[in-house]
């Protein structure tokens, strides 16, 4: 049985991304005891994703390495993963949390040493890689996994692959009766940071997602970059293989459209203006890009990063939303539509077709088991008849990574301040 110590004074945070890792450290570094909630088997949520920042093209290991550094050193923080809160009663300063623990099959007697992997036979989608290949049921989720220990995939458990997992382990961390349980805990106030999830591109039939294997999305497009991810970083077309040195990108693909999202994600200009950098650094002069666009986003200290995109020569910008996608006999996606500068009609094949699909919350209002205030797309507002909920980071609106921490470290404020006057109040 999960034993956690969790007070009226507590600060419960629930997702374990940037902006909720950023949410309990801050709480913690001003010796508030807090809980982190985070239902994926690691911490880091989609920034652990990203190959490269923008405007610096630096790798998330910068931020994340300090960060967990900071994490592990600090005992004011219990974290639990593979959790997920399913019910919140009581008010400001007196929360009754219910969190649903899913089971990992390894304890904490794990060393990452991956004999477990080696054993077992069965392979499953790569779920931190967008699915873009297979890994082995029993996993380390990422080089940068935190706990760093592995998972068992649930649809192995009673079957031959879970035996020779727990018995390739020397060291006892395989326990194959590992349970489902549900504990309770208090918290006085709550910081939501579930982050976002792209827009599903398939419901942008006329783009041909689920049609066409050479359109992808910004997300996939990111891990195909990646040396650490599924082609070991070399830009390959799904369909044969072959390299894609020629590659569209297309803006606003389902946002900003009141058929899809109505709201501009913001990150995706200055997203595929990033992804540009990796098109050449593999390439150099024989990798071209295009960006179709109906305007580019790139504010403040963007601008400067957007120019230098502006004048490379093997960058290429067209004016214009792609009214859809078709393919040509050799598998190539062809993006037609009409340039606006000059009103020319186009119908131009590329290698691969990168779509800049933008963010919406992955856990939405009305689906928080508490009453919230949400705008239409979801996120969450600022809520005075709830005022001890704060949201953070991409669970209040699209902001970029910088932007997602600026917005944590706002709410952990705030949630200090709560757990501040409960303690006043028991004086």
């Amino acid at each position: 049985m999960t034993s956690v110590v969790a007070t009226n004074q507590t600060i419960l945070v629930v997702g374990g991304g940037i902006s909720g890792m950023t949410a309990a450290l801050e709480a913690a570094e001003t010796g508030k005891q807090v809980v982190l909630v985070e239902s994926n088997p690691y911490l880091g949520g989609r920034t652990v994703q990203l190959y490269r920042y923008f405007p610096k093209m630096c790798h998330p290991t910068c931020g994340l390495e300090i960060n967990l550094r900071r994490l592990k050193a600090n005992p004011r923080i219990q974290v639990l993963t593979l959790a997920e809160v399913t019910g919140i009663s009581g008010g400001k300063g007196a929360y009754s949390v219910s969190v649903k623990l899913k089971p990992r099959y390894v304890n904490s007697n794990c060393t990452a040493c991956g004999e477990c992997g080696k054993a077992v036979q069965t392979e499953i989608d790569d779920a931190f890689n967008y699915n873009l290949g297979k890994i082995k049921a029993a996993y380390l989720p990422s080089s940068m996994a935190y706990p760093q220990r592995y998972v068992i995939d649930p649809s192995i458990i009673g079957t031959p692959d879970a035996e020779r997992a727990k018995a390739a382990c020397k060291y006892d961390a395989v326990n194959l009766d590992d349970q489902e349980e549900t504990i309770s805990l208090n918290a006085g106030a709550i910081v939501w940071a579930t982050g976002w999830q792209p827009y599903a591109a398939e419901k942008i039939v006329y783009y041909g997602y689920d049609r066409f294997p050479n359109v992808i999305t910004n997300v996939e497009f990111e891990r195909l970059a990646d040396p650490h991810g599924p082609t070991g970083g070399k830009i390959l077309r799904p369909s044969d293989g072959k390299e894609a040195k020629n590659v569209a990108f297309i803006q606003c693909a389902g946002s900003r459209d009141e058929n899809h999202l109505r709201h501009c994600s913001r990150f995706c200009c200055m997203g595929s203006l990033k992804q540009t950098h990796y098109v050449e650094e593999a390439f150099g002069d024989a990798g071209k890009s295009t960006i179709y666009y109906i305007d580019i986003r790139a504010i403040d200290r963007f601008e400067d990063f957007y120019q230098k995109v502006q004048a490379n020569p093997n960058v290429s910008f067209v004016k214009s939303k792609v009214a859809r996608i078709t393919q040509d006999k050799e598998g190539n996606p062809v993006c037609n539509g009409v340039n606006v500068e000059g009103y020319k009609r186009y119908a131009t094949a590329h290698d691969l077709v990168v779509l800049a699909v933008g963010m919406e919350p992955s856990v939405k209002g009305i689906d928080i088991p508490a009453e919230v205030m949400s705008d239409s797309s979801g996120f969450i507002m600022a809520d005075p008849a709830n005022a001890g909920i704060f949201g953070a980071g991409c669970a209040t609106n699209a902001l970029d990574v910088n932007r997602s921490v600026q917005s944590a470290t706002a709410a952990a404020l705030r949630a200090i301040q709560v757990v501040n006057k409960v303690a006043r109040a028991e004086v």
